[in-house]
């Protein structure tokens, strides 16, 4: 999720945390904080799909 219309459709399935924009496009895609983003990256990997999986356990 990137307001660079440049970026390719790999880079909606890659979380970028560098950032500030980012960060909020993907905590309000996601349902979440931007801790909650932090973490879940920190234990999965930038994998989209993956962040997500790892939330909607965390976030039950």
């Amino acid at each position: 999720m990137t307001d660079d219309p440049k970026k390719t459709g790999l880079d909606r399935k890659l979380i970028s945390l560098s950032e500030a924009h980012e960060i909020r496009s993907w905590t309000e895609s996601l349902g979440c904080s931007e801790t909650q983003l932090r973490d879940a990256v920190k234990a999965v990997g930038n994998s989209a799909e993956e962040v997500r999986k790892y939330l909607a356990e965390k976030l039950k």
